[in-house]
């Protein structure tokens, strides 16, 4: 799966010519400071995206698995400031959202891939990558459906490009709406697609918002198993492997201690704040890793497809959660 990531963090032709130790100094510069308090998620995304196609990013080999370690890590961290209590009651309300949208973006995704005549496992990669939890989805099903680098890599871009368009387009929506954090939060753990930009724009809309959108993300990202294990049935592959996001687990665990165990006190707030400013620089290291090789890879008929099925997971949501919630 490795090689499939690395296929779209090919490095790209730059806009100007420094040498390697130059590149380095800027990258690492922008890095710490994307880790102090003036930069929020959307910036920091917006500054991996500029020295991704201006100066270049020196250590692109190492993007795909720094961004998946850090962001696990700082998704534990967030644990250690959340209830169970209150995560129980946002995950249950948020249990009928999920199995809805996820069924039904997934069979809307297999007539959008028919009707715009795209080659099946890359549509079928694209549809989970929307309905459960972005890249990570798009990771655990390629393996089962034996995608080769192209149609992984055109999936993985379609995503990359729409998840970062929705960490600056919610919060903007919401704020617009007049959106209640509760709203907010269970509205963009349900329609943004990777977890990073969930819980980036949750946290710049409100710690209420952060708490249910996380909780709901994560419970949604569990769905990558059964769907999964359908995959298998249906492009009739019986010896794959599938990835269970076992972080999730130690996610569980901090809230449960956050809640139980009251020594934990002392040291929760400060395990909070270093796990938001791992996740602004996870931001950063994504955007960086979304360089012009990606933007050409996708091709317009994936995109549109992807369009869709976002526009769809994210109006239809929005209206639930406005009128009928």
């Amino acid at each position: 799966m490795e090689r499939n990531q690395n296929v779209i963090l090919k490095q790209v032709p730059l806009f100007f010519k420094i040498s390697a130790i130059q590149q380095q100094i800027i990258f690492v510069a922008l890095l710490l400071f994307c880790m102090t308090s003036v930069v929020s998620s959307p910036i920091a995304l917006l500054l991996g995206l500029i020295v991704a196609n201006l100066s270049g990013h020196p250590f692109l080999h190492l993007n795909h698995k720094a961004t998946n370690i850090l962001l696990q890590v700082s998704v534990v961290g967030l644990g250690f400031g959340m209830n169970v209590n209150s995560a129980l009651s946002a995950g249950k309300e948020g249990f009928i959202f999920t199995v809805a949208s996820i069924f039904s973006t997934l069979i809307l995704g297999t007539f959008l891939g028919k009707w715009l005549k795209i080659e099946k496992k890359t549509s079928h990669l694209i549809s989970c990558g929307t309905a459960i939890c972005g890249g990570s989805a798009i990771a655990a099903i390629a393996p089962v459906i034996k995608s080769d680098e192209k149609q992984t890599s055109i999936a993985l871009g379609v995503i990359f490009i729409l998840n970062s368009v929705a960490l600056f387009l919610f919060p903007a929506v919401g704020n617009w709406l007049d959106l209640s954090q509760k709203e907010f939060g269970l509205w963009c753990a349900i329609a943004i697609h990777d977890t990073s930009s969930v819980v980036g724009a949750a946290s710049k809309f409100g710690p209420e918002a952060l708490q249910i959108a996380t909780t709901v993300k994560l419970a949604r990202a569990l769905w990558i198993i059964p769907v999964a294990l359908l995959t298998a049935v249906i492009f009739k592959n019986k010896s794959s492997s599938i990835r269970i996001p076992y972080f999730i687990g130690l996610f569980i665990l901090a809230m449960a201690m956050n809640t139980y165990v009251s020594q934990t006190a002392t040291v929760a707030p400060h395990l909070v704040s270093i796990a938001k400013i791992g996740l602004t620089v996870t931001l950063f290291l994504i955007g960086a890793g979304l360089n012009r090789t990606i933007l050409k890879s996708v091709g317009v008929k994936p995109l549109f497809q992807g369009l869709l099925l976002w526009a769809f997971i994210a109006i239809g949501t929005l209206l639930t959660i406005m009128y009928f919630n």
